[in-house]
């Protein structure tokens, strides 16, 4: 397969020089391939390394060489800094590389002008042969699609995610068992994700386990640790006390983790802050207010000019077993909107906050 595009897009006239990855330099192992096509996506520029065909019109950071059409380029980051709806380039992906098929003018334009990301149609190759590489590739690959999760848990070893999965499974049932309601796969890889994974990772890098371990990552650590300690309940020691800090099951560190005062881990955290904007009835402004304030979610109440005529900020319990948006959209709509006079709602989640403790509103 590799031959094919080295076939169709050389460019033996062209001397090597300073410039972006060329993707027919790729191995030979990579020509056993199947293609799957991903459809349009948003890639990370970061994460584009090289061209199929223009390698040599463009430098090691993506930036047009002296050849190049400077008007065609000029005209591209013009219509991007006018916000003009661009067509997706087009990619293949060879494992987390990504090459340009078609669109490197896009790419060094948005590269110029600061962006981080590009829409594209990805096309990715995919090696069957069964190289310890392409098995680790392929086995975290389908973890990630299973589970929905961030991709943020770096194994090395062939089999570990394959192991992650079992973990998860078994928490879907006993989130099951402690519910008595059916939940699904993703939904207990997110609870098992902030309450498990996250918790016991900090206690392995707050305890700089991983300097010990030069060669392996902190998901490879806490895999071992989960299945040493909690599959084979076998007694070891790893040097931070990790052997006293944790239970000896899955299900009682999570326990004990959501029993902590003040969590450490921020996805722990057991509230929701949220702001709702409410439009009311005018003829009965303060009575509605005064109802909207007696609900014990509601920490403040502001009247405000301009197209809303209330601001609320809301503090809800958090529950694992629902996502943050679920646990919202039963508060405002089981509550908020059944006030008499409430006609309209709008929430606000904050991604991020800053409070300065002295300042009292």
């Amino acid at each position: 397969m590799t031959n094919f595009f080295k076939d169709l897009f050389s460019s033996k006239n062209y001397e090597k020089s300073d410039h972006v990855n060329s993707f027919h330099d790729q191995p030979e192992e990579q020509e056993d391939v199947q293609l799957i096509d991903h459809g349009v996506k948003t890639i990370a520029l970061g994460k584009i390394v090289g061209s199929v065909g223009k390698y040599y019109d463009f430098d090691s950071k993506f930036r047009p060489k002296k050849h190049v059409s400077g008007k065609r380029y000029s005209d591209i980051k013009r219509a991007m800094r006018a916000g003009t709806s661009l067509p997706p380039i087009q990619l293949y992906q060879i494992r987390n590389d990504y090459y340009v098929s078609d669109g490197n003018h896009r790419v060094s334009a948005a590269k110029e002008l600061g962006q981080f990301e590009i829409r594209a149609k990805v096309i990715e190759l995919l090696s069957s042969k069964n190289t310890m590489e392409n098995l680790l590739y392929i086995e975290r690959k389908n973890f990630y699609e299973k589970t929905d999760l961030p991709e943020k848990i770096h194994i090395t070893e062939v089999g570990k995610y394959k192991f992650l999965e079992k973990q998860i499974q078994k928490h879907k049932k006993h989130l099951i068992n402690i519910s008595g309601k059916e939940t699904g796969f993703k939904k207990a890889a997110q609870d098992w994700y902030d309450t498990i994974y996250i918790p016991l990772t900090a206690i392995i890098q707050n305890g700089q386990l991983i300097k010990y371990f030069p060669k392996r990552s902190v998901g490879d650590l806490y895999t071992y640790i989960a299945y040493h300690h909690w599959e084979r309940a076998s007694h070891r020691r790893y040097g931070i006390g990790v052997d006293r800090l944790i239970p000896r099951s899955m299900e009682s560190f999570r326990t004990a983790m959501l029993e902590k005062e003040t969590p450490d881990y921020p996805e722990m955290k057991r509230t929701i802050t949220a702001f709702v904007m409410v439009n009311l009835n005018a003829s009965t402004n303060i009575k509605i207010i005064d109802k909207i304030f007696a609900l014990d979610e509601v920490q403040e109440v502001h009247s405000v000019h301009g197209t809303i005529d209330v601001l609320v900020k809301i503090v809800l319990k958090r529950d694992f077993l629902a996502s943050d948006a679920e646990i919202i959209a039963e508060f405002v709509d089981a509550l908020l909107r059944k006030i008499k006079g409430v006609e309209r709602t709008q929430t606000l989640i904050p991604g991020m906050s800053r409070v300065k403790e002295e300042f009292i509103c």
